[in-house]
């Protein structure tokens, strides 16, 4: 493609042997027909062959052009075309042209996942359509604010959006753009669980899609059906029209193949397939990163975690949860979406889940310390709470204080289960699991840095623990926290070589230990017990 700037409106080169408008309308027919890089060809030819005079033709045709990048997945190169398009647009007067050119950078922003950003140009370029008396585009307008309401799960604001553009449409007679909102709106019944009215919309749409020769509008209703089919537990039906259209000229297009291959992915794994789930989420994520669609990435990895949880892959599973909160949680930070908390909020439970199950089967390696993760993290998460963590901050801490002792895997079972004291050799290779801990879960991109948990609840206050040596303030507070409660968890558990200690001796004895413990956490540790508070402290986990 060649750039395209403000002052090549101006530098235009002069026809030659086909006119720029009958290039424009062989490249309307090419983009109807869903072949975008010829559409793209034909555009920018024409664009080179249309007179300087006609700035108004040229940001009509630089705005179409950058409606095709977006719908190629090109997202920089749209917003670049349609950028000029707008200055275009707005130096010849034609507001109607700069609306619609705005219409498509909000999209561009909402692909993006920008959705405050998308919301207010849809809103502004709202207004200037209302004041063009521009109806189509008031009804495009509310058919997109129509999804932004969707994606943040304001499903009954979405349905009304979507009802205002659908008699804005019917009252125009415009039935090339009915279908494309008639599929939105199958998703949305399905996302209700309104079966029928999901069918009648996708029944309808389809029929419009075919009548005006909307191939790429068709195929998308195909794709979003299949997301009833799954709800309703049709999954050959799924898998059947997933494979016909991967199979057909259809999977070109970026938007078709990266939902396809998501859709396919879980009717894989819903018979039992997980290696086809594997193969088909893996290129689902692969185009959704190509096509910059965080959404899409999103919810391919929450499927990518439930697959390795079926398989028992926990470190799999971690990582993609993390790396789909990570992206939830920025979609979030504009604005509370209530789908996209609700998603994280899951995704949450889900770590927690599969973080106590982790910590449970490191335990079974040594009946002593049955339950030792669970309670270390109740006493750290009350000790933490009073140390002012906040509730976000307070579930990774959660995470991390489980699987402090996930390096234990590497350690032989005999020196875990020794009745007597170990040989220095053995108490070296013990204190190999913390760094190993660490080193296990280092390319697990949690939200929150639980590794020093991990790496560092071995250190003491005085620098003589392991295995950094740390000593004061430079040992992370979450590790000095951890640190406290793993002690006094050792403490009162009976041991292959001792019985558990009462809490009072227990406290004496850590109170003895000079240099052990950060001096005010130990004492708010102490309070905590002595005051009696501990058991009314609770913890949210999710």
């Amino acid at each position: 493609m060649r750039t395209i700037t403000r002052e090549s409106l101006t530098a235009v080169a002069p026809p030659v042997a086909t006119s720029g408008e009958a290039l424009v309308r062989s490249a309307d027919d090419a983009h109807a027909a869903g072949d975008r890089p010829r559409a793209i060809e034909l555009y920018e030819r024409a664009l080179h062959m249309l007179p300087s005079s006609a700035t108004g033709t040229a940001a009509t045709v630089l705005r179409r052009l950058g409606r095709v990048h977006w719908e190629s997945g090109q997202l920089d190169e749209a917003i670049d075309v349609l950028q000029v398009a707008l200055v275009a647009a707005t130096a010849a007067g034609d507001t109607s042209c700069a609306a619609h050119a705005q219409n498509v950078l909000a999209v561009c922003h909402w692909q993006r996942g920008q959705l405050d950003e998308a919301e207010w140009l849809y809103r502004a370029t709202r207004t200037s359509a209302v004041s063009a008396r521009d109806a189509a585009l008031v009804a495009m307008i509310d058919q997109n604010l129509g999804i932004i309401e969707s994606v943040r799960g304001n499903l009954q604001s979405a349905l009304r959006h979507y009802q205002s553009s659908l008699a804005g449409y019917r009252a125009l007679g415009h039935r090339a753009h009915l279908g494309r909102l008639l599929s939105n709106m199958g998703m949305l019944y399905t996302a209700l669980t309104r079966w029928d009215d999901a069918d009648r919309a996708y029944d309808e749409a389809a029929v419009l899609c075919e009548e005006v020769g909307d191939a790429g509008a068709r195929t998308m209703v195909e794709v979003n059906r299949v997301q009833l089919w799954l709800a309703r537990g049709a999954v050959e039906r799924a898998l059947v029209a997933c494979d016909r259209i991967l199979g057909s000229a259809a999977a070109a297009d970026a938007r078709v193949l990266g939902e396809t291959l998501k859709l396919r992915g879980i009717a894989a794994r819903e018979t039992g397939d997980h290696a086809g789930a594997d193969d088909f989420l893996a290129r689902a994520l692969a185009s959704a990163r190509e096509r910059q669609d965080p959404l899409l990435e999103a919810e391919t990895l929450r499927e990518v975690a439930e697959v390795a949880c079926q398989l028992g892959r926990n470190r799999d599973m971690l990582r993609a949860l993390s790396q789909a909160h990570h992206i939830f949680a920025g979609l979030r930070a504009g604005r509370d979406l209530a789908d996209v908390g609700e998603r994280a909020q899951r995704l949450e439970q889900r770590f927690h889940d599969v973080v106590a199950r982790w910590s449970s089967s490191i335990e079974s390696k040594d009946p002593y310390t049955q339950g030792h993760c669970e309670r270390v993290a109740r006493y750290a998460c009350a000790l933490a709470e009073r140390a002012g963590f906040h509730s976000i901050t307070m579930f990774w801490f959660r995470v991390g204080a489980l699987l402090h002792d996930v390096g234990k895997i590497v350690v032989p079972i005999q020196i875990l289960t020794k009745p007597g004291p170990l040989t220095d050799e053995e108490r070296r290779i013990m204190e190999r699991h913390a760094l190993a801990g660490a080193e296990l879960l280092s390319d697990v991109e949690f939200p929150w840095d639980v590794l020093p948990i991990i790496r560092n609840h071995h250190e003491r206050w005085d620098g003589r623990g392991y295995p950094d040596q740390l000593a004061g303030e430079s040992i992370p507070l979450a590790a000095r926290i951890l640190c406290i409660a793993d002690v006094y968890d050792a403490l009162t558990t009976d041991r292959p070589y001792r019985k558990a200690f009462a809490r009072e001796r227990a406290l004496d004895i850590m109170a003895s230990d000079k240099g052990a413990f950060d001096p005010e956490l130990f004492e708010e540790f102490r309070s905590l017990l002595v005051e009696g508070e501990f058991a009314e402290l609770s913890v949210s986990v999710a």
